[in-house]
Parts: structure tokens; C-alpha cells; sequence
């Protein structure tokens, strides 16, 4: 009975426009999602719900006040001032470091590989970075974005040995 029932159902989804699975779909999980937020466990939600969802990717959580500091990195225009005089750091970073446009462009988004930044910004001493902010036309906080990056890749780590540790745990 059971596998004729399926067989049915198989015939009758098969006949179903894309779009009308699409919605289906859709509703029914909002649906499950509404019923278990509103009757499930309430430990899991917020932070929580974020770090588990995001933590295997190595994305640490954004604080309100972190936040307000991103709105402020966005102001790199990409004219290349602050790339002058980099070109032995480039040659001896062996790819791990391009410039330190890059570094601006990349450190201001909302969810840069912080880890990948970090190793950028391992080669431009903060000695050089406050100087190239008093030569950049829009005063880009470059030691600022790189404080943040390097805080932000510390906490990647930690969520990676976390996920290492409990996978190891399983």
C-alpha cells in the first residue's frame, strides 16, 4: 500500500510546475519554522541560532558596536594612493599580501575572510598604515579596519578549534 501511495504522489509532483513546488515548499517550511519557534525550545534562537548556523563557517557574530564601526570602513574610492611604496612588501609576502587597497576594500565588507585578511595585514606595520591614512583622500581608518580584521580572525580561529574539537568529540 505504502509504495503504491508513493508511486501516486511520485506521478502527481512530477506534473507540478517548478514554481508551484517552489511555493509549496516555501510556505511549508515557513510554516514548520513559525510552529517551532512558537511552541519549540527557546535556548536556541539569536546568537545561538546564528552560531550554529554560521559556525562551521568559520563567521563569528557581528556586535551592535562592531557594526556601527563597519558603517564607518566603507570609505575606501579605490585610488590606489595607498598601494605606493608597497611593491617589496608585495614581492616578499609570497601572495599573501597584495596591497593595502585590497586590504581596505576587502577588510570594510560586512563578512571578509577574516583569517585571509589578517595575513595581509601581517605585513603592513601599523607605523605604515597610520601614515597612509593621513595620504588618503577619504581618511579610510586603515589602522582601525586593521585591528578589527585581526580581532575577527582571532575569533575564527577560536570557532574553527571549537569545530575541530566537537567534530572530534562525534
Amino acid at each position: 500500500m505504502h509504495a503504491i501511495l508513493r508511486r501516486l504522489a511520485s506521478c502527481y509532483v512530477a506534473r507540478v510546475p517548478a514554481r508551484v513546488k517552489a511555493a509549496v515548499f516555501l510556505a511549508w517550511s515557513l510554516i514548520v519554522t513559525l510552529l517551532k519557534r512558537l511552541f519549540g525550545s527557546k535556548e536556541n534562537l539569536g546568537i545561538g541560532l546564528f552560531k550554529e548556523n554560521y559556525g562551521p563557517d568559520r563567521l563569528p557574530p557581528v556586535t551592535p558596536d562592531e557594526r556601527e564601526q563597519l558603517a564607518g570602513f566603507g570609505g575606501c574610492i579605490a585610488c590606489g594612493l595607498c598601494d605606493r611604496g608597497e611593491g617589496r612588501r608585495i614581492e616578499e609576502s609570497n601572495g599573501e599580501y597584495r596591497g593595502v587597497m585590497l586590504l581596505m576594500l576587502g577588510g570594510s565588507r560586512s563578512m571578509p575572510d577574516y583569517t585571509a585578511a589578517a595575513l595581509g595585514f601581517a605585513h603592513v606595520p601599523d607605523a605604515v598604515l597610520a601614515k597612509k591614512e593621513a595620504q588618503c583622500p577619504t581618511r579610510v581608518p586603515m589602522r582601525a579596519i586593521a585591528r578589527f580584521v585581526r580581532e575577527k580572525a582571532a575569533e575564527e580561529q577560536r570557532l574553527a578549534e571549537g569545530n575541530a574539537a566537537e567534530q572530534a568529540a562525534e
